[in-house]
């Protein structure tokens, strides 16, 4: 029953592994590339990443394989370590590290990452693909495929990249570009998917092959050839050789202390990259399935223990293959577990295939992934949504574009904050002194939960009470009140007693009353923790209402 289940969309989760394939395999290898790693340790990531991460991790569309965002982490890592075979050794430490921090509950962390911050994220991320292939898509291939840093190790940037790709156009990777892309955007219309027969095909695949094809063609012509940069590099690899081809972990470093700091860093980063496509992913989830973030943690710590012992890179769930598998209509995990095997059976039977793929034709389908991550709508939309959502959105586009994944959310957190913090502060309804009448009750009633994040709004509901006024502080329903809060509460009433202001304190016993206190009579304005503020008309029992946010 189960199997059948695993099974029941294989239509559509088969033709979107082979668009995952595609896009994962320059990946791999280009992210070995900039790691300093030897090119096999890519393919074994993105391998683990797929058949043992895919099969283990509760997700239904996220892929898992080596990540652009490790590639600073694995230069400086080996450098420092002085060997990639001890660096390997701290991948399978990291992995363990994961599997405890999914055992005690960490992925709980996922879920205090805002919506806004999320899709700021998908939203760059979308940009920077976009940008990225550009220069792939005119044959100009200075920088590794699957980069996606600001700053290039050639010394220029993903803009300045921009203006020095005109002075090395290829006509015929440009005209790969064009093709690949013309039946990437045929196929997505929709008297083609009307017919089985030719929907049947995945378009990605179709344009891989009309770009071998074209390669092919253009061997002949001096003006059209493509250089040996201009297509995958895919190391020649058997089942004879395989076991003397890939590293080794150098078991010693496991009583190595500047290993096991190593490791740590890599399992906080690995998970934190992990648990963003999380969110990420379920974010563009078509059914909105939730993915167990506990169960991720030590999915992928199984899968980098696993990497770091057959000789690979650390693995993540990564953003860029998650979103392929999902625009490509995968269903299941059963596309990132078939995109795995893929891997396997390339770089066994398939290296003379896959090194004819020109990269053109693999930037045209990551343009189009580009494209649908951030699109203009998005940003309409966010926009429409008002300043609490658009700002750090917003922020977070710019973070990421400029900095890098983990940067980026950072600044959308911290925005998100101080907006928390602002709201907490700002009062929307604000005790006006001169439309005081005496003789009103002004009170202050506080609500269940009272942290120090209301210090400021209380503070300033406070200091607005005009002379003479007289307050009850209501504090029947509070349950917890921070020590913060009851300071500000006591100093508040030696103030008021010098102003003419009397307090009385009500539903606060003998350990959580302020050391000062003042009866007062019957004055009254609501303001809560949340916090709403009440004007009574004690004259004729009517309550005239005003509520107020202080949060």
């Amino acid at each position: 029953m189960q199997l059948r289940s695993f099974l029941q969309h294989w239509r559509q989760d088969l033709p979107a592994s082979i668009v995952v394939f595609l896009v994962a395999l320059p990946l791999c290898l280009g992210i070995a590339l900039a790691s300093g790693a030897p090119l096999i340790s890519g393919l074994v990531a993105g391998i683990v990443g797929g058949l043992v991460v895919g099969s283990f991790s509760g997700s239904s569309l996220g892929v898992s394989g080596p990540a652009a965002g490790l590639t600073v982490i694995v230069l400086g890592a080996v450098a420092e370590l002085g060997s990639f075979e001890l660096f390997l050794t701290a991948v399978i430490i990291a992995g363990g590290i994961q599997v405890a921090l999914g055992l005690l509950r960490a992925g709980v962390v996922a879920y205090y990452f805002p919506s806004a911050v999320i899709k700021g994220m998908l939203a760059a991320i979308g940009i920077i693909i976009f940008l990225k292939q550009v220069p792939h898509a005119f044959g100009y291939d200075a920088d590794y495929e699957g980069d996606i840093s600001f700053l290039q190790a050639d010394a220029h940037n993903t803009f300045s990249e921009l203006y020095h790709m005109l002075g090395a156009i290829s006509p015929g990777a440009t005209i790969i570009a064009a093709v690949s892309l013309g039946i990437l955007l045929l196929w997505e219309r929709g008297f083609i998917k009307r017919k089985p027969v030719l929907s049947a095909i995945p378009g990605p695949l179709l344009a891989v092959l009309a770009g071998i094809g074209l390669g092919a063609l253009f061997t002949g012509s001096e003006a059209m050839r493509l250089t040996a940069a201009a297509f995958v590099d895919m190391p020649s690899l058997s089942l004879g050789n395989l076991r003397t081809a890939l590293p080794r972990p150098e078991m010693s470093g496991f009583l190595d202390p500047l290993v096991w700091k190593t490791a740590l860093t890599i399992a906080i980063v690995a998970s934190l990259e992990t648990l963003l496509c999380v969110e990420a992913t379920d974010k563009m989830d078509p059914q909105k399935r939730i993915t167990p973030t506990d169960r991720e943690l030590w999915a992928q710590g199984i899968g980098n223990s696993l990497s770091g012992l057959a000789g690979g890179l650390p693995v993540t769930q990564v953003i860029v293959r998650s979103s392929a598998n999902i625009q490509s209509g995968g269903r299941t995990k059963l596309s990132a577990i078939v995109h795995g095997g893929m891997i396997l059976l390339a770089v066994l039977l398939l290296p003379g295939v896959i090194r004819a793929i020109p990269l053109a034709s693999l930037a045209a389908i990551l343009l189009v992934v580009g494209y649908k991550l951030a699109r203009p709508a998005q940003f309409i939309a966010m926009f429409r949504a008002g300043k609490r959502q658009f700002v750090p959105f917003i922020c977070t586009v710019v973070g990421v574009v400029f900095t890098d994944l983990l940067i980026g959310v950072l600044i959308g957190l911290t925005i998100g904050v101080f907006q928390i913090l602002y709201n907490n502060y700002r009062v929307p309804f604000h005790f006006d002194p001169k439309a005081y009448v005496p003789g009103k009750p002004v009170r202050i009633e506080l609500s269940e939960d009272v942290s120090f994040l209301n210090k400021a709004g209380i503070m300033r509901t406070l200091s607005t009470l005009p002379r003479g006024a007289h307050v009850v502080l209501d504090a029947t329903r509070t349950v917890d009140l921070h020590p913060d809060v009851r300071e500000i509460i006591a100093d508040e009433q030696v103030r008021a007693a010098e102003q003419g202001i009397t307090i009385e304190l009500i539903g606060l016993d003998d350990q959580r009353t302020p050391p000062r206190s003042t009866h007062l009579p019957q004055q009254v304005a609501h303001v809560a923790a949340q916090q709403n503020v009440r004007t009574e008309d004690g004259t004729n029992g009517r309550a005239d209402k005003k509520t107020i946010n202080v949060q």
